[in-house]
């Protein structure tokens, strides 16, 4: 039994005063345990949706409810009020790692217990060893357990990004949502940032959805792809059916800009690295 957290979203829109929504009524189902790609590209709407699904924004009023797992996340314009409790389940991996720098390694994983803390506890930072030895197998998990009491700003930006992913872990996530977790990466580090999200997904059954630029990582990674264009869902189904034609008729000359800046659509298509991946 998968231990993921499903998703859902009815007609989910946002609009920041522009004439053109960043949400355009989104409807998007994931089951547990699934490890979609969100794709897009710049303006498209990913990181919007992903901080609506979380709760860090709240949609227009008009716009249906949002849910991960049987919690109610937000409806209709507001968010839940007790957002805080029902956001423990959810990890969400930023671009820009969004730790503490001057805090050892140890430290800024354990900030994932957080929502499952009493407050006076996490002010003083006293962690039983207990929720210790949790953090370090969440490091050791993703291959740092040896840098856990350096200071996190001492770390390369793939470092950086699997701390965040071991906070993730101890915060007891049921979904992660990574919100281009790879786009300042090296393409090594890249790499090693999916491998990471794509095992967790199938040995612990943790939901993954990830935003990703880079077209080829979806391919590569993620049995399915969601395809954003405008605020609008234009494509939901499997990644190996995203071919260069159909990008192409998706984004136009614009899907250039998902790829990384050194290959063309036609060469990351015909790519057989992607193509065993898809295979197996």
């Amino acid at each position: 039994m998968s231990r993921g957290a499903s998703l859902s979203i009815d007609a989910l829109s946002k609009s920041f005063g522009a004439p053109t929504r960043a949400l355009d009524a989104v409807t998007l189902e994931v089951a547990p345990g699934e490890m979609v790609a969100l794709i897009g590209a710049s303006g498209s709407g990913k990181s919007t949706l992903l901080r609506h699904i979380s709760g860090f924004v709240a949609g227009e009023v008009g716009s249906g409810p949002v849910r991960v797992g049987k919690s109610l996340m937000q409806d209709n314009g507001r968010i839940v009020p007790d957002i805080r409790r029902r956001r423990a389940e959810v990890g969400f991996i930023f671009q820009q790692f969004n730790l503490v720098g001057r805090l050892s390694v140890m430290t800024n994983v354990l900030m994932g217990l957080l929502p499952r803390v009493p407050i006076w506890r996490s002010l003083i930072g006293r962690f039983t060893p207990a929720e210790r030895a949790e953090a370090w197998k969440a490091l050791k998990s993703v291959g740092i357990e040896r840098l856990a009491w350096q200071r996190a700003s001492t770390l390369s930006g793939g470092q950086q990004q699997r701390v965040a992913i071991a906070r993730a872990l101890v915060q007891g996530a049921r979904i992660i949502l990574a919100d281009e977790p790879i786009a300042s990466l090296d393409p090594e580090s890249a790499r090693n940032v999916m491998e990471i999200l794509a095992r967790i997904n199938r040995d612990q059954g943790i939901t993954v959805v990830v935003s990703l630029h880079q077209v080829q990582f979806a391919r590569r990674y993620c049995p399915r792809t969601v395809a954003l264009r405008r605020g609008e869902v234009v494509y939901d189904g499997p990644s190996a059916d995203l071919d260069a034609a159909l990008l192409r008729r998706l984004y136009g000359a614009g899907v250039e800009e998902m790829l990384d800046g050194t290959e063309t659509i036609d060469a990351v298509m015909n790519d057989p690295v992607v193509a065993q991946s898809l295979a197996d």
